[in-house]
Parts: C-alpha cells; sequence; structure tokens
C-alpha cells in the first residue's frame, strides 16, 4: 500500500513559512516516507467508505492540536471568518492565542482512497492519500469539526467530499468542540 500526501495537505500541514501549529521536526518528504515505512499501530474507520485513520505514535515534534477550554483559558479564545482554500468560502471558525499546548503523544494520519482524491481534483498515484493529520494525547480521532461535516456534505464544489450530514455524528462534535478549540500563535 503507497500513502502520498495530497497537495491540500501540504499546504496544511506543511505550510511556507512554517507555523508552530503545523507538523514540527519532519519535511513533508520525510514524514510521506515514514508513513509507507512504519506501519499504524492501528488502523480506524473514517466517516466514509474512502476514509480510513492511521494511528501511529508521534515520531515528530507536533504539539496537540486542540486544548480545552477552561475559566482559566476562555478570555484566549479569538474567531474570525477564514477559508482553507482560494476556492472556498470563509467560514466562522475560534482559536486560542497565547497557548502553547504539549507535544502529543499520537498522529492520527487521515487518509483517502485515490478514487475519492480524483473525484476531489487532487489526483495522486499511490492507493491513499493523506488529506489531514490529528495530534492527539490518546490514540483515537477527535471528532470533526461541525463546519467541516457541514461542508463535507455541500459536496466537492464547495470543498468538501460530498457525504451527507450524520446527525449523531455531528452532535457528538458539537459536543467536543464546544469544550476544547485549536490554537495559534499570533
Amino acid at each position: 500500500m503507497q500513502i502520498r500526501l495530497t497537495k491540500f495537505a501540504r499546504t496544511r500541514l506543511f505550510p511556507n513559512p512554517p507555523r508552530i501549529n503545523a507538523v514540527q521536526g519532519a519535511t513533508p518528504e520525510a514524514f510521506e516516507a515514514h508513513l509507507n515505512a512504519h506501519p499504524p499501530l492501528k488502523v480506524l474507520d473514517g466517516y466514509a467508505p474512502f476514509c480510513k485513520l492511521h494511528v501511529h505514535r508521534n515520531w515528530t515534534q507536533t504539539r496537540c492540536l486542540t486544548v480545552p477550554i477552561t475559566d482559566d483559558n476562555r478570555h484566549l479564545l479569538r474567531s474570525g471568518y477564514e477559508a482553507r482554500t482560494r476556492d472556498e468560502l470563509p467560514v466562522l471558525v475560534r482559536w486560542f492565542e497565547g497557548i502553547v499546548p504539549p507535544v502529543a503523544d499520537y498522529l492520527i494520519v487521515i487518509l483517502y482512497s485515490r478514487e475519492q482524491m480524483a473525484k476531489e481534483n487532487d489526483a495522486i498515484d499511490a492507493d491513499w492519500g493523506v488529506v489531514g493529520c490529528l495530534a492527539t494525547a490518546e490514540p483515537q480521532e477527535i471528532p470533526m469539526a461541525p463546519i467541516t461535516m457541514m461542508r463535507n456534505a455541500l459536496g466537492v464544489g464547495e470543498g468538501g467530499s460530498g457525504v451527507p450530514m450524520d446527525r449523531e455524528a455531528y452532535r457528538r462534535s458539537v459536543e467536543y468542540w464546544e469544550r476544547h478549540a485549536n490554537w495559534r500563535v499570533p
């Protein structure tokens, strides 16, 4: 099984200029080589048949993706409208500023099949394409953000995958994201 970074993942996981809240301590080439040379600890089913999650011990210096919201840090939450790519419409997002979480214990690599990547106009020359990576303290998936679920339901034309909304998964996502937020350095 061959795994390749997609164009989408390269720009998000290995931005130029680099960001502290992206993958740390690995080049895109080294990251891809590690995935192809080391089997995951476990494989989880994703939100659709074309999606798999490979759980790896963190071999990088990448920090946890999310931080719990507490009374002590709530004042550090920020929000704004952003698009992930030039082609997508901006959506409301929130994040912490002024918090640097610990290095993650696990990297959960989100993979899409070659066929799905072709549908999303990001063709790959491998069986699976990396579309994201969750840096976590536990070897389990962080729920997809509610806005990502909505974008997916809108279809490929709006930057999603075309998978219909799962109302129970959406409710679990809201429960998680009401208590957690991403972080960034100003």
